[in-house]
């Protein structure tokens, strides 16, 4: 049964995206006016050029997007940088978020919008990231080797967005047996075992 709020008056469809060609032109230049909006949450002017080339590759049509063939085929892309960028420069996430929530608001809120909270498994072939484990994944049905993440999205009227997301770390992973790995994956010693609605 649906809550109160949720009755026939409330329900609406979710709006699709109807991109063509043309919509395509002026995109690169939208895409710099929404990163420029982020520039002041990283310390350096490096850090800032390796956030856009990586917004590019995950735009992009290439088929892995994992750092290396992000920055092999991006104009001015290079390997070791933008490794360095994902896994050991600064930035401020709060202040990213914020300003992200702040732009979806702006762009889709409205009283009669709805949060959406669901979990996805993404298969891992090794075991050197942090939250990989055998445990079920929904995307393939089954119990295999893969990470979990919990994601919560926003819908309105108006369109939808992706609002912020949580990799799942199964509680054997804060285990003395798995201090080696956690160091090794540098898990952050601050975080807490949770389960997944916590």
């Amino acid at each position: 049964m649906l809550p109160l709020i949720r009755n026939e008056e409330y329900l609406f469809s979710i709006p699709k995206f109807n991109i063509t060609k043309d919509d395509l032109n002026d995109f690169t230049h939208e895409l710099k006016g929404f990163h420029e909006v982020f520039s002041d949450c990283f310390h350096r002017s490096e850090s800032r050029g390796h956030f856009f080339r990586y917004m590019i590759g995950q735009l992009s049509e290439i088929e892995r997007k994992s750092i290396e063939p992000i920055a092999l085929n991006v104009k001015d892309g290079n390997v070791r940088p933008m490794q360095r960028f994902i896994s050991d420069a600064e930035w401020d996430d709060d202040q990213i978020l914020n300003k992200y929530h702040s732009l979806v608001n702006e762009d889709l809120g409205t009283a009669n919008g709805v949060l959406i909270f669901d979990e996805a498994g993404f298969i891992k072939k090794g075991n050197d990231s942090i939250g990989v484990s055998r445990q079920y994944c929904g995307s393939i049905g089954k119990v295999d080797n893969c990470q979990v993440g919990v994601f919560s999205a926003y819908a309105s009227p108006f369109g939808y967005a992706l609002l912020d997301k949580r990799l799942f770390v199964p509680e054997k992973w804060f285990s003395n047996d798995y201090r080696s790995r956690r160091k090794k994956c540098k898990l952050p010693e601050n975080t807490e075992s949770k389960t997944k609605p916590q």
